[in-house]
């Protein structure tokens, strides 16, 4: 079978579905495949091509990769994935069969339940409609998702520093050959930027191939390819004609996400799902791969486009992403922020508005926790543990500091989320920030008492914030806490969270107080 055969089958099958299903059928197709949309369903028939990166050019590929498909999405989506159909008959008359008559089909599709327009989520971002709260169920579905995704073998080449370099060197190629004139231009620097990067990179990615987190992943996390289905945000249509481009680092997969909020103009939700699926993975390491990797994912985007005005497929409207490519390859410039304040000063409601402009949170109510295996909103003294001795916040600030180098060598600037009560605390980092010739700024976050204790009463009773600090906590601290030194002010910015402030203000006085100190 051929394109043209494939496509006279889709047409045909238009007429045969419209009668068995009492209704009319919508006709769409992507570079791949012909989706068939019934008032109630949705069948998948994959286009009979060979692409470098994908072969369905026999019955045998497309059957095979029909029941990875089907196998791969019912991980996330299996309200969604119903089952693979046989196509009985001919090209020009064919019928939807049963399961049980594959030795007479001439082709197959992928059954699924037909969800409303408009619900994939770039549909949703465009309309304002993502919410924050989705936002956040979506990062921590996605963590958990990565977790407890099998590793990649060890005989297997995937993920490896090699395999990563062959896949971005391929998709430059491609893209390559698609473009011409400036927009040529624009690629070239691309390629030079990531053959700077190269040597480093090589390094990381073996790191992260050798510590486990090249699993079997989504492989294709655009906002295409998320949907709110029955309130619920997951995502779908999983990369199934490829292992090496399914099998990658977590943060590979992750990064596709993130760079089409991004690219969609929501940054804020880009570095809101990164807040959240850090604080539930832990897998601070791997931003020192993202930003690479989101711009990998911005041109694989870029070249499906290619790819679709070369078929004849009408572009759909959306981003520029060779454009997104570039804004994501310029330095965002590191430089280190830590907050101070007694509990109930609103710390981490300010760090959380604030990582939104452009940033990555550490919070030491969180990894405390995690340090002791205990999710953020555990109850330690439930669990029967004292996480908050001496020790026990000697290693939590360690590993905040350990983990905030990390974060700044990759670049990023960095909120390190905790009440830094103790000069002793602070001056560690300002010495990590020095160190790395990086500025340093602490954030003074402050209530009137009566808010103070109101907001440690509220927080305590509805059990949603990891913090378990208490009154009685908050009386300790107000005894104890020690004021900021008069050399500390310098570098200091001064915030009353009981009055009103903006976070865009706050972010760019935080830009310009790290100017004036790293000069």
């Amino acid at each position: 079978m051929n394109q043209d055969d494939g496509a006279e089958l889709a047409k045909a099958l238009c007429q045969a579905l419209g009668a068995a299903e009492g209704g009319p059928v919508q006709h769409l197709q992507t570079h791949l495949s012909h989706l068939l949309l019934t008032p109630t369903h949705a069948y998948k028939l994959k286009k009979p091509l060979r692409l470098p990166f994908a072969d369905f050019s026999t019955l045998a590929a497309r059957q095979y990769f029909c029941a990875e498909e089907l196998r791969l999405n019912q991980r996330l989506a299996p309200s969604l994935y119903l089952d693979m159909l046989p196509v009985l008959g001919s090209v020009q008359q064919p019928r939807i069969g049963m399961a049980d008559q594959a030795d007479a089909a001439i082709d197959w599709v992928l059954r699924m339940r037909r969800f409303p327009a408009g619900s994939e989520l770039d549909g949703l971002v465009r309309a304002g409609t993502f919410m924050a709260e989705e936002v956040d169920a979506f990062a921590e579905r996605m963590a958990r998702f990565h977790a407890d995704a099998p590793v990649a073998p060890a005989g297997s080449d995937w993920g490896g520093a090699a395999q990563v370099g062959r896949a971005i060197g391929a998709v430059l190629d491609q893209l390559a050959a698609l473009l011409e004139g400036p927009e040529a231009a624009r690629l070239a620097l691309l390629r030079a930027w990531f053959d700077a990067r190269q040597p480093a990179l090589a390094g990381h990615w073996a790191a992260r191939r050798a510590a486990g987190q090249v699993r079997e992943c989504h492989g294709d996390l655009h906002l295409g390819n998320v949907v709110r289905l029955d309130g619920v945000v997951t995502a779908f249509d999983c990369l199934e004609f490829s292992p090496a481009l399914r099998w990658i680092d977590t943060l590979a997969d992750a990064g596709f996400f993130t760079m089409d909020l991004h690219a969609h103009g929501r940054s804020d939700l880009a570095w809101r799902f990164l807040d959240g699926y850090l604080a539930a993975s832990g897998d601070y390491a791997g931003l020192a791969v993202l930003r690479p990797y989101e711009v990998y994912r911005a041109l694989v985007r870029a070249m499906a486009a290619r790819l679709r005005a070369a078929q004849g497929v009408a572009p759909a409207p959306g981003p520029d992403y060779l454009a997104c490519a570039e804004r994501l390859a310029i330095p965002m410039g590191a430089r280190l922020l830590i907050t101070y304040g007694l509990s109930g000063a609103g710390k981490s409601t300010v760090a959380a508005q604030l990582l939104l402009q452009g940033a990555v949170r550490l919070r030491s109510d969180v990894e405390r926790k995690r340090l002791h295996g205990l999710a953020p909103l555990a109850d330690s003294a439930a669990q029967g543990l004292d996480i908050y001795t001496a020790e026990a916040s000697r290693r939590t600030f360690a590993h905040l500091a350990q983990q905030a180098r990390a974060l700044l060598l990759a670049g990023y600037p960095v909120i390190v989320d905790a009440a830094f009560l103790r000069r002793g605390e602070r001056d560690a980092f300002h010495a990590l920030a020095r160190a790395l010739g990086l500025p340093f700024t602490i954030l003074h976050c402050h209530a009137a008492p009566d808010s103070l204790r109101e907001r440690v009463q509220r927080r305590q009773a509805t059990g949603a914030d990891p913090s378990e600090a208490d009154l009685a906590v908050l009386a300790r601290q107000q005894q104890h806490a020690e004021p900021l030194a008069p050399e500390e002010l310098a570098h200091t910015l001064d915030l009353a969270t009981d009055q009103a402030w903006d976070a865009p203000g706050l972010y760019q006085r935080w830009l310009a107080t790290t100017v004036a100190q790293g000069a």
